[in-house]
């Protein structure tokens, strides 16, 4: 139970179709169990991934994972690998997997509407054999999670033509968006530090720490 005081709840699988109806067949029948021509070439294509992750409590994450195009390995019909690149060393989407192998993951190619979503289970490795194959920059990646395939398919463009987020015309820019390093100082309050400090922290790991 949620904190606010909700008046309409559905709570059932029978209380949801009543309002959404079922899907198409179409809907259905896009769904796969392995990466055909079209899942591989999309991967290939795509900077940028959302891994979707919980805890075996069932808390979740949702983590970005972003590199050159394709930085998200295939390494055959139902398997692909995803770098683990220097970060903040907290570990949200790793600790996960340990705990709960089940994975959710959305790919995304810039000005592309469509995106392809993949669920599977995952497992972290660190062969080395596999590791080289995604060295980017000369660097290694740390580790990597290998993630069986258990479905794939394709989603439709709505939500990205209802947010405009490929649009140029509608992009709004920071505004009053506060810098990273400000939101850091209000949120933590941290000693011998100012927001300008903390700014210039971000900017040179972005420069040095990201491979």
């Amino acid at each position: 139970m949620l904190n606010y005081p909700f008046s309409e709840i559905i709570s059932t699988e029978e209380q949801l179709r009543e309002v959404l109806g079922v899907p198409s067949a179409g809907s259905v029948d896009k769904q796969l169990s392995v990466l055909d021509r079209h899942s591989r070439n999309f991967i290939s294509r795509s900077p940028f991934a959302l891994v979707g992750t919980a805890n075996a409590a069932g808390r979740c994450d949702v983590s970005p994972r972003g590199d050159g195009p394709g930085f998200i390995y295939v390494l055959d019909g139902k398997t692909i690998l995803i770098p683990e690149r220097p970060g903040n060393k907290r570990g949200d989407t790793l600790s996960n997997v340990v705990e709960n192998p089940h994975v959710g993951i959305l790919f995304l190619i810039p000005d592309v509407e469509e995106t392809l979503r993949l669920n599977g289970r995952a497992e972290l490795i660190r062969d080395p054999g596999l590791l080289e194959r995604m060295v980017f920059r000369g660097k290694l990646p740390q580790l990597a999670i290998a993630v069986e395939v258990e479905e794939v398919y394709f989603h439709c463009a709505k939500a990205f033509k209802r947010s405009g987020l490929w649009d140029p015309e509608k992009w709004t820019g920071r505004g009053d968006l506060p810098s990273l390093g400000q939101i850091m100082m209000d949120q933590t309050k941290p000693k011998d530090a100012t927001a300008e400090s903390l700014d210039c922290t971000i900017e040179e790991a972005y420069k040095s720490n990201l491979y």
